[in-house]
């Protein structure tokens, strides 16, 4: 039996997490669970910022896979695009954050505001970023992670 577990959490700023689960008693494996993806997606954010490309390869699943407004390509291209400067994610402004736990996958959705410089040029975009997490011998990866320009700062609400 496949157990899927909700969470959404809201949070003004990166470090600031207000949470609200939507199960009955979450055991304990699952809240660590929840707190190891959650976290990492932070940290991801900021080493995605300041250009830690070898803590990324860490993190990124060899066989990850990454969409942009611009196209998409696996790992070695997306740490090569973040090393170079080809995309430099400045500034996430995280202003949603949903959970799915689906068995050994996580699915996260981000609301996000993205300061980024792009090709040289300063853009500020609001995206629904998906981040896709396996778990292989007890470590969390980052399979896949999906850019979706929203068409207004809000998200359609």
């Amino acid at each position: 039996m496949k157990q899927v577990i909700r969470f959404i959490i809201l949070f003004v700023t990166m470090g600031t997490y207000q949470a609200l689960a939507q199960t009955s008693s979450p055991n304990k494996l699952e809240l660590e669970a929840r707190q190891q993806i959650l976290q990492l997606s932070k940290q991801k954010w900021e080493w995605m910022a300041n250009k830690q490309v070898d803590t990324l390869s860490e993190l990124f699943h060899e066989k990850s896979m990454f969409v942009h407004m611009g196209g998409s390509w696996g790992k070695e291209r997306e740490l090569e695009v973040i090393k170079s400067g080809g995309i430099h994610y400045k500034k996430a402004d995280v202003h949603e954050v949903s959970l799915e736990i689906i068995e050994k996958t996580a699915i996260l959705l981000n609301r996000i505001t993205l300061l980024a410089v792009v090709g040289g040029n300063e853009v500020t975009n609001p995206f629904m970023v998906t981040e896709v997490y396996i778990l292989e011998n007890g470590k969390w990866s980052l399979g896949s992670l999906s850019f979706t320009k929203l068409l207004s700062p809000e998200g359609g609400k």
